[in-house]
């Protein structure tokens, strides 16, 4: 027994309906200075 999909809704499906978006890029990696900061600011509250 094998499942076949109901494809009749994909064949009625109309691409034109769809809104158009725009991509944004996120850059989510933190920069190497921004972690060098955070370092040095734990260093000086361990020493307190």
């Amino acid at each position: 027994m094998s499942y076949k999909p109901d494809m009749a809704k994909t064949e009625k499906f109309e691409k034109s309906k769809l809104k158009k978006t725009e991509m944004q890029e996120k850059n989510l990696l933190p920069l190497k200075e921004m972690i060098e900061q955070e370092k040095q600011a734990g260093k000086s509250c361990l020493t307190v």
